[in-house]
C-alpha cells in the first residue's frame, strides 16, 4: 500500500513562520521563491496548525484587470465565509483586508506580483496607507498579512524598490530556496529508493522543487524506470510537466533572449564570446544586443549565472555562464524538442532520444550535486571535510580543468576532485587528471604547505574502481558515500 505524501523539509522556515504567527501582533510577511517551490504549502502548513479556521483568508490573485481580481476576491470571501461585504474596487479591497487583520485574521495573498501590472498597481498605494495604519497600531492588532510571489523581478519592484509605495514595509522576509538533499533523500526513502542513479536522475531534472516530486508520486512513477517516468511526466496526453517550462520561464522572455538561454542550456560553461559568435553565425543580433540579452537573463530573470574559477580576480574575463535552474536546463537541453515532436515521430524513439540527452546533461548535473552535497554535509558537521568557503571549480587557458576545489583553511587542507558519470572512464582518466592538479598547484604556490587530497567522484563506484582509485592516490567517493548521514 502506497504511503501518503507528507510535508518534507522546510524545518527552519516552518519555525520562523510559526514564531511570527504566535507573536499575536501585527506582521507583514513576504514569502518569495521560484514557481512550485512550496510557498503556498509552507504558509498553509504553518497557518492550519496555529490559526483558528474562522480567522483565515487565502486569496489567489489572478493575472487580470481590477474587475477580474475583484471577482476572484468575491469568490474567496464566500469560500472562507468572511463576515464582510466583498470589496467593490481596489481601494475598498485594501481597506477590507486591513479591517479583517484588525479583527485577528491572517490574510494570505498569493501571486502578489501581479499587482505590479499597470492596471493593478494603484492597489499598492492603497495597501501602503492601510499597512502604515496597522503598523502604528501594532500592539493592538492581532492579525497579519502574508504576501506570496514567484516572479522575482516584480516582487522586488513592488516591495524593495525605493520608489515603490510598499518599500520598507515588510516586517519578515522569507525566501524559499530548493529543498536540501536531505529532504530529497527523505522523499526517496519513503516513496522510492535510495539508488544513487535515481537520485542523480531526479535531482538533475527537478533539483529541490517539491511539487515536481509530488507530481511524480501522484502519477505513480516516482519509483519507476527512467523512460516510464519521462513518458508519464512529459510525453503522455495528460503529462503534468510538458508545459511547465513555457508557463513559468519562457513566457516571461521577450525578444531574442531565448536564443541565449537555449545556447547556454546546450553548452553549460560557455563564455559570452561563444554566445556572441553563435548569434553572429545565425545572423541574430549584434554583440552589443547579445550582451544586453545576457545581462537581462542574469539580472532581471535570474535564469543564468556567470561563475569564475577559484582564485580569479574580481572582473576576470574567464567567467563561464550556466543556467541556474536544473529543470529549465534539462528541459531546454533534452526534453523540449522531443516533446514538441510527439505528433511526428514514434513515441519510443522520442523518449529514447530525450533520455540519451538527459544522460549527457547529467555529467554537469553530477558536479552541481556533489558541490551541493559537500556544502550541506559541512553545514551539518557531517563527513570528513569542513569547508571554509563555497566550493568552486577551476579552469585556465592551458586547458586545466578541476571539477571540485574545496578548501579547509583551518587545517590547511585542499581537496581537488574529478567528477564523471561513468566510473570506468573516471578511473581511466586519473593519470591525466594528475597533470591538471600539478598545473594548478604550480600556479598557486600558497598551497605548497597544505595537505593535498585527491578525490575521484562518480554516482556509484564498483569494488574494482574503488581499488583502482586508491592505487592511484585518490579517495574514491560516490553518491552513496556522500549521502550517508543525511
Amino acid at each position: 500500500m502506497a504511503v501518503e505524501w507528507g510535508f518534507y523539509g522546510r524545518n527552519e522556515e516552518q519555525k520562523q513562520l510559526a514564531s511570527i504567527l504566535e507573536r499575536n501582533r501585527w506582521f507583514f510577511v513576504k514569502i518569495s521563491g521560484r514557481r512550485r517551490i512550496g510557498k503556498t504549502t509552507l504558509a498553509h502548513q504553518a497557518i492550519r496548525t496555529i490559526v483558528p479556521e474562522n480567522h483565515r483568508l487565502y486569496i489567489q490573485i489572478p493575472d487580470s484587470d481590477p474587475a477580474g481580481v475583484l471577482s476572484e476576491v468575491r469568490d474567496f470571501y464566500s469560500l472562507f465565509n468572511i463576515p464582510a461585504s466583498p470589496p467593490t474596487d481596489l481601494r475598498s479591497l485594501a481597506r477590507s483586508l486591513a479591517n479583517l487583520v484588525r479583527q485577528g485574521y491572517i490574510v494570505a495573498l498569493d501571486e502578489f506580483q501581479y499587482f505590479h501590472r499597470k492596471a493593478l498597481y494603484e492597489f499598492t498605494s492603497f495597501l501602503q496607507y492601510e499597512v502604515d495604519q496597522l503598523a502604528a497600531q501594532s500592539d493592538t492588532v492581532k492579525g497579519g498579512l502574508i504576501v506570496l510571489g514567484s516572479l522575482h523581478t516584480e516582487m522586488v519592484a513592488i516591495l524593495e524598490d525605493r520608489s515603490a509605495p510598499l518599500y520598507n514595509r515588510i516586517t519578515d522576509p522569507i525566501d524559499l530556496m530548493h529543498l536540501n538533499i536531505a529532504s530529497v533523500m527523505e522523499i526517496l526513502r519513503v516513496h522510492a529508493d535510495e539508488d544513487p542513479k535515481r537520485l542523480l536522475f531526479l535531482w538533475n531534472l527537478f533539483e529541490g522543487v517539491p511539487k515536481f516530486y509530488r507530481d511524480c508520486y501522484e502519477q505513480g512513477v516516482l519509483n519507476s524506470d527512467r523512460k516510464s517516468l519521462l513518458e508519464r511526466m512529459f510525453f503522455s496526453s495528460s503529462a503534468p510537466l510538458k508545459t511547465e517550462a513555457d508557463n513559468w520561464f519562457l513566457r516571461e522572455l521577450r525578444g531574442r533572449t531565448d536564443l541565449v538561454l537555449k545556447y547556454v542550456a546546450h553548452n553549460p560553461g560557455c563564455t559570452s564570446g561563444e554566445i556572441k559568435s553563435h548569434a553572429n553565425d545565425i545572423g541574430s543580433g549584434t554583440n552589443k544586443q547579445v550582451e544586453s540579452y545576457i545581462r537581462t537573463l542574469m539580472d532581471k530573470y535570474r535564469m543564468i549565472e556567470r561563475r569564475q574559477p577559484i582564485m580569479a580576480p574580481t572582473g576576470s574575463r574567464r567567467g563561464r555562464i550556466y543556467i541556474k535552474d536544473n529543470f529549465l536546463r534539462s528541459w531546454l537541453h533534452a526534453l523540449a524538442i522531443p516533446a514538441a515532436s510527439i505528433n511526428f515521430k514514434p513515441l519510443d524513439q522520442l523518449i529514447g532520444e530525450a533520455d540519451k540527452r538527459l544522460e549527457d546533461a547529467e555529467g554537469y548535473g553530477l558536479e552541481r550535486l556533489v558541490w551541493t552535497l559537500y556544502e550541506e554535509r559541512s553545514r551539518k558537521g557531517i563527513g570528513d571535510f569542513p569547508l571554509s568557503s563555497r566550493i568552486q571549480g577551476y579552469w585556465d587557458r592551458a586547458g586545466t580543468e578541476l571539477d571540485l576545489v574545496a578548501l579547509n583553511e583551518n587545517d590547511k587542507v585542499i581537496r581537488l576532485g574529478s567528477c564523471k558519470r561513468n566510473a570506468q572512464k573516471l578511473v581511466g582518466d586519473l593519470t591525466k587528471f594528475d597533470g591538471h592538479i600539478d598545473r594548478f598547484l604550480k600556479t598557486f604556490r600558497r598551497f605548497e604547505e597544505w595537505t593535498v587530497e585527491k578525490v575521484a567522484i562518480t554516482p556509484e563506484h564498483t569494488e574494482e574502481t574503488r581499488k583502482t582509485s586508491i592505487a592511484k592516490g585518490y579517495i574514491p567517493q560516490d553518491l552513496i558515500d556522500l549521502t550517508i548521514g543525511l
